[in-house]
């Protein structure tokens, strides 16, 4: 079992949940059960604690906790860019990425929420998508922390991502110390309903047992 497929799962699993959650849920729940228990142990808990819960109850769940808590918002960039522009330049660094490995996003498009970097370097450059997710260890880290200071079912995922990340080095840890400092930009809250667009162009990729990739 690979690191590629624990993130997969967990990018499936960040997103607003709905009938192809529940469609795929047992799919999903029976290949985190065969993964290393390092990243696959924390996405079985996820849904030993959800297995109870209706959609709608999980759906609550998730915009209470996603759109309406500023410290657990999962779009990258609201941590590390204050400033719009700032933020901006930090979106275009995304794509830019993204379109060197043939994947094309549009403005309207939000490349920085965190399972759309997972099914990134899932399944489309595991080398830039590692990269990609090692220099925003530090708000990856930010947000594990507040998903479990909230209680919430969606911390153990966050705890599997973590355990697919390199070691933290010194700087990461100075960068994670300040950022808990403020949280991220008020700005930026409740837009967590827009990832779905930003998945869009990732949709035309097979799914993860038809594209080859180990599991």
């Amino acid at each position: 079992m690979t690191i590629a497929t624990a993130r997969m799962i967990a990018s499936s699993l960040l997103v607003y949940p709905d009938d192809l959650f529940l469609s795929r849920r047992d799919e999903l729940e029976s290949t985190a059960k065969k993964l290393d228990p390092l990243f696959g142990r924390p996405l079985v808990e996820f849904f030993d604690m959800t297995s109870k819960m209706s959609l709608d109850e999980l759906q609550r769940h998730y915009v209470e906790i996603f759109d309406m808590r500023r410290r657990c918002s999962l779009f990258l960039t609201s941590w590390t860019h204050g400033d719009t522009r700032n933020r901006g330049m930090a979106l275009i660094y995304f794509k830019e990425i993204y379109k060197d490995a043939g994947i094309t996003m549009t403005d309207e498009e939000l490349p920085d929420h965190l399972a759309v970097v997972l099914e990134f370097a899932a399944l489309v450059d595991p080398v830039e998508g590692n990269l990609l997710l090692g220099e925003h260890r530090a708000p990856i880290e930010l947000i594990r922390d507040a998903l479990h200071a909230a209680n919430s079912v969606y911390a153990p995922i966050l705890d599997s991502v973590v355990a697919t990340l390199p070691p933290m080095t010194r700087e990461i840890e100075e960068r994670a110390r300040a950022l808990a400092l403020s949280g991220p930009p008020q700005e930026f809250v409740g837009l967590s309903g827009a990832v779905s667009v930003a998945l869009e162009p990732f949709s035309a990729i097979p799914a993860l047992a038809r594209e080859g990739v180990q599991i």
